[in-house]
């Protein structure tokens, strides 16, 4: 699936422009074409400050922000590097705690390619060389990496020496690269494993558990799973953390969702897992309040929540495989609707198991809107009405994400106001959130 990406600055277009014209459009995995790039910008890659290199299908990007809560609360400075964007390219890139300036971020770009454009590099290729540029030139304390696809040939497994490496939720995704065996996938999430460093995951059932517990051996790394030397679970109010260190007894994250409370307790086994900085409880507890990451069960108040009728709730979320989806069906379960009706706007790409997406929310949806993706290929909406209807939800296609709300709030009973949940995919969550007025900072 290729990326896109817009810029209003000119300078940054122009870049993304030539990105656009010399990438392959379409992710390729190997790290050929990446080494080959960083080598001819003298391999910033070995300048970083202290790695944090987190993988997974599900959480990944989660993790990383209670990890940069939780470093940033101790006070210390974090580079981050995560995927994709959700409105602009720069909230790929933090620089020390900030999003990326379009003036930097034009320099770096026009650097990469100018070195690069006869390698062939992809979109993500192109866009980590330039992160790791920013990263290496500009003093912090630490460097968290999310992968981006897999794991063992992904962009970012250059890295040779991360300080802590961590796995988050597993599942079937990206399966034209990866392969439909979730062992499969599991060993090529743990290829991120490094010699002398923690690989710190969660528990997992014994087929992929081997299949990671043999990547980390044969990379000499030690092996951290949820249960062994670690263990943390959630219970009232608080999330209970042990290790060999000890216990911590943490508030539950301000994020929604059981699924983060697991994303918490990884984070926090990652930081203690580490040597290179200090992180002191009080700073993990102060994570759980601070970490955010939008279009995670996030709940809109702006123009289009403005369209729905009083005691409404608007929510979205970039739910775009069946794990994810059954998490944020949970989440919307009997007792918190209360009685409410709960609608679904939903749009997928075409590479994503439509089915699997919306089955989880068959016995809990009061009707479907289907929606495209705006700028990329996407399940057509008549089709996945089609699909939302043979699982016995009540569903139509609608011209947009705006169409979808007013038709929903115009069919709604004032004296029972709907919850609405937006979701399929994190490209269409960029473009709710442009709707919204709440974009990411």
């Amino acid at each position: 699936m290729a990326d896109h990406a817009h810029s209003d600055d000119p300078r940054v277009q122009q870049q993304l422009d030539r990105l656009s014209m010399l990438s392959p459009g379409a992710d390729i995995l190997g790290l050929e074409r990446i080494t080959t790039l960083l080598d001819r910008l003298g391999n910033p890659e070995r300048r970083l400050p202290p790695v944090f290199h987190v993988a997974g299908t599900n959480g990944k990007g989660s993790v990383c922000a209670y990890l940069r809560a939780a470093i940033e609360a101790a006070g210390h400075s974090a580079h981050v590097f995560t995927s994709p964007h959700l409105v602009r390219f720069n909230e790929r890139i933090r620089v020390a705690g900030r999003l990326i300036e379009d003036a930097l971020l034009a320099d770096l770009l026009a650097e990469v390619l100018d070195v690069g454009d006869d390698v062939g590099a992809s979109f993500f290729e192109v866009t980590t060389a330039a992160a790791f540029l920013a990263f290496a030139r500009t003093p912090a304390d630490a460097c968290i990496i999310e992968v981006g696809l897999g794991g063992r040939l992904d962009a970012t497994n250059v890295i040779r020496a991360p300080a802590v490496c961590g796995i988050a939720q597993l599942g079937i995704d990206h399966q034209a690269f990866l392969g439909d065996r979730i062992e499969d996938i599991a060993a090529e999430k743990a290829g991120i494993a490094k010699r002398g460093a923690a690989l710190v995951t969660l528990d997992y059932p014994a087929v992929l558990a081997d299949r990671i517990g043999q990547a980390a051996s044969a990379a000499g790394a030690t092996w951290l799973p949820k249960g062994g030397l670690w263990d943390a679970s959630a219970d009232g109010d608080h999330l209970h953390y042990r290790d060999e260190a000890g216990t911590l007894e943490l508030p539950l994250p301000r994020l929604p969702g059981a699924h983060q409370a697991i994303n918490a307790g990884l984070a926090t086994a990652i930081l203690r897992h580490q040597s290179a900085l200090e992180i002191p409880p009080s700073a993990i507890r102060a994570a759980m309040a601070r970490a955010e990451w939008p279009a995670r069960l996030q709940r809109l108040g702006g123009d289009l929540f403005a369209r729905l009728p009083e005691g409404a709730e608007l929510w979205l979320d970039g739910m775009h495989n069946p794990d994810c989806a059954q998490a944020i069906a949970t989440f919307f379960d009997a007792p918190r609707l209360g009685g409410r009706p709960f609608h679904l706007i939903v749009g997928v790409l075409a590479n994503k198991d439509l089915d699997g997406v919306l089955t989880p929310f068959a016995r809990r949806a009061a009707s479907i809107q289907a929606v495209a993706v705006p700028d990329h290929a996407h399940h057509d909406p008549a089709a996945l009405a089609a699909t939302a209807q043979a699982l016995g939800i009540p569903a139509a296609p609608a011209e947009g994400v705006t169409e979808a709300v007013s038709r929903i709030a115009r069919e709604a009973d004032p004296a029972n106001a709907p919850v609405v949940l937006i979701g399929g995919s994190l490209y269409l969550a960029g473009s709710v959130l442009v709707a919204d007025g709440s974009l990411p900072d």
